[in-house]
């Protein structure tokens, strides 16, 4: 038989190509293509474990095939909640129960939802910066009219400045859209104390026949009310010509709207002529334009008035940033939140409808409701797509706010990271902070893991703000922290390799990241969900996995088959693979402790008797940290080290087994108890080539 040392070094140096044929192997191939073609299939858990072949393959990638028989147990483990600490499955000491959860998603899946949480605090946040940018903006207005209007001399140089125009059609009301500047220009050269004044002649003097039409008009109102009163009473009386008297009815109802209408319109133009008669008065024009030589544009009273005006003309937009009003619409929009399931909801819902077309800067009684529906249901991945071509910031905002699909219903939200990925970056960063800080005092490793959680929340945190690739990459010290978290030394890998590396297809196997030696770089771009073109996309999931779960069960399920076929031939091999692969997980004795054949490879590697796993846990932990630390097992050079020494010592624990007597060799070991053995890879070479003599 090969030797431990032997068989073990040969399929390190050559994994991948140990995989390789791994998976070339026939039945192999066979279950894990069944396992690709059926796994989109699956809705539920019972639907994953009524199917034989794929439950086995699951369960066997995660090492849990002699647990295959207990469904009812581990269809608790799937339908536990990762992120409750008390749920069925956390409290399960195995954390190979916990890894197959994480698996799947089938309490975990993201939720067709209008906003994420983080899109509405977004959006929130982005409410209250507008509606303050806003009266800011109001603000300068108000500083650059008092700063320029003594510098105007004529009534046209007020009107080709645009800042000035429309701070004065503003406070005066005048609608630009309704009247021409020519217009405006003879108004302002107007004296309202002259009858043969321009805005006296031309407006002033429609205000006789206007207020008598008013008041046929309202006369109009009350006499229809009146007649609509009195035919309804007619209604109910014996002999009443019903049919008679509703044709009557609804005549009078059409008189009453027509008169309603002329009302507002005759308001309308009285109200505009007394704008103009107010413009007027205003300002201090010859009928040239020009200015009475000395005399400035306004007085002082009339730049107080026309001050007072403007402001009274914005009263919507200064009440809206008021604190008392901005909780309210908060409230509001919180509220009304809930109750959108599609875009139509979206549309008819004021609360949110008009909150939402506020905090991008977009009036909500100015914008058509069919461009909005548009806006909502564009592919902001798509540059084609309709909310691109409107060329104009505000709509995008607006789309990526909120998951509607193309039909109008709702989707998951576009992220970077799904939630649980996300928390178990966070997780694991904080697990090899501390792993890092283990030889530490207990003071200095509290301040370790404080920052480690702090940092951790701010990457949960920017996250969100994540839209491509490029934007990841340009943020250094998150990509520094995925890295950690992945037990990677981030000084060893440079920007060029991270973006070869994103930049890689996944499913080509002879990609950038797939031809990678260490497959964690793999695994940290399978976990974002980046489209091929680099932006945040919504991919497909395969039934209750996402990209990054199917990749990881596949690949498990090959490394679970490499090891059981080497365990066939050599089970010191099998162990030393296994905890090669775990190494990186672990964050303490007790996780060594509480896995048999890492204890194993433990208790050979340092010559330790059987019967010490009969010992107290807590004592059993202390030889762990005696003989090892636990943060050399992140460094892959140190793991491999160890298992050089663990295969020499497995060869020569097992000399019995092969005939072979008891081999002095053991001294070799005797005495080394602190770290991983400082012996040289070559002394573990000479012992395997003696063992094997």
């Amino acid at each position: 038989m090969v030797s431990t040392y032997f068989g073990y070094n040969y399929i390190t140096r050559n994994l991948k190509q140990s995989l390789a044929r791994v998976e070339q192997q026939a039945d192999v191939a066979r279950e894990a293509a069944y396992y690709k073609a059926n796994i989109g299939k699956v809705k539920t858990v019972d639907d994953f474990m009524k199917d034989y072949r794929l439950y086995h393959y699951a369960m066997k990638a995660y090492g849990l095939e002699d647990m295959a028989y207990a469904k009812a147990f581990m269809k608790k483990v799937l339908e536990s909640d990762l992120n409750d600490s008390k749920s069925f499955v956390n409290q399960l000491v195995d954390k190979r129960y916990r890894e197959f959860a994480a698996a799947f998603s089938f309490n975990g899946s993201a939720t067709p939802v209008a906003q994420s949480d983080t899109q509405t605090d977004e959006m929130i946040g982005l409410y209250t910066a507008t509606k303050k940018h806003e009266v800011d903006a109001l603000t300068s207005d108000q500083n650059y009219y008092s700063a320029q209007i003594g510098n105007i001399t004529t009534a046209d140089q007020l009107l080709n400045n645009d800042r000035l125009r429309n701070y004065v059609y503003s406070a005066f009301g005048i609608d630009e859209s309704k009247w021409p500047p020519g217009t405006i220009s003879q108004v302002l050269r107007s004296d309202p104390s002259d009858p043969a004044s321009y805005v006296n002649t031309t407006f002033a003097s429609q205000l006789s026949g206007l207020n008598a039409s008013l008041a046929q008009a309202q006369s109009d109102i009350s006499a229809a009310n009146s007649n609509i009163a009195n035919y309804t009473a007619q209604l109910s009386q014996p002999g009443a010509n019903v049919p008679q008297l509703q044709v009557q009815i609804l005549v009078e109802k059409y008189h009453l709207e027509t008169a309603t209408k002329s009302v507002s319109s005759l308001n309308d133009q009285i109200g505009a002529i007394g704008n103009f008669v107010d413009l007027a008065g205003a300002f201090e024009f010859l009928p040239d334009g020009s200015l009475p030589a000395g005399t400035p544009a306004q007085t002082a009273a009339n730049i107080t008035l026309t001050k007072k005006q403007f402001d009274d003309s914005k009263a919507d937009i200064y009440s809206a940033a008021s604190p008392i009003y901005e909780a309210v619409a908060i409230k509001q929009f919180r509220t009304d939140l809930l109750k959108i399931n599609s875009v139509q909801a979206f549309l008819s819902t004021p609360g949110v409808y008009d909150f939402a077309l506020g905090a991008v800067g977009l009036d909500p009684d100015k914008v058509s409701r069919d461009v909005v529906k548009k806006v909502l249901e564009s592919d902001i991945n798509d540059p084609k797509s309709y909310v691109y071509t409107l060329k104009d910031t505000r709509y995008v905002q607006l789309a990526r706010a909120f998951n509607f699909d193309a039909k109008g219903n709702l989707t998951t939200p576009l992220v970077a990271q799904d939630s649980a990925e996300v928390l178990q970056i966070a997780k694991d960063y904080v697990i090899q902070a501390v792993k890092s800080a283990s030889t530490a005092t207990p003071q200095q490793q509290a301040a370790v893991k404080a920052q480690a959680a702090k940092d951790a929340t701010e990457y949960q945190q920017a996250i969100a703000g994540i839209d491509k690739v490029s934007d990841l990459l340009a943020n250094r010290p998150m990509v520094d922290l995925i890295l950690l978290a992945k037990g990677l030394d981030p000084r060893k890998v440079s920007d060029d390799f991270l973006k070869k590396i994103f930049a890689s297809d996944l499913n080509d196997k002879k990609s950038f990241v797939n031809t990678q030696s260490d497959p964690r770089f793999a695994e940290i771009v399978a976990s974002f969900n980046f489209d091929s073109k680099g932006n945040v996309a919504r991919l497909p999931m395969m039934g209750p996995q996402k990209r990054d779960q199917f990749r990881e069960t596949q690949t498990n399920y090959l490394e679970q088959s490499l090891e059981l076929q080497q365990g066939d031939t050599n089970p010191g091999v099998r162990l030393a693979l296994y905890f090669k692969r775990k190494a990186g997980d672990i964050t303490s004795a007790y996780d060594i402790l509480a896995d048999k054949a890492l204890s194993e490879v433990f208790r050979t590697t340092f010559n330790l008797p059987d019967s010490m796993a009969a010992m107290p846990i807590d004592q059993q932990a202390k030889f762990v940290d005696k003989f090892m630390k636990i943060k050399d097992l992140s460094d892959p050079a140190k793991v491999d080290k160890l298992l050089s020494r663990f295969s020499a010592m497995y060869d020569v624990k097992n000399s019995d087994s092969t005939g072979q007597g008891q081999s002095p060799l053991l001294n070799l070991f005797q005495g080394s108890n602190s770290g991983i053995s400082s012996m040289s890879e070559a002394t573990y070479l000479a012992i395997a080539k003696l063992r094997a003599h």
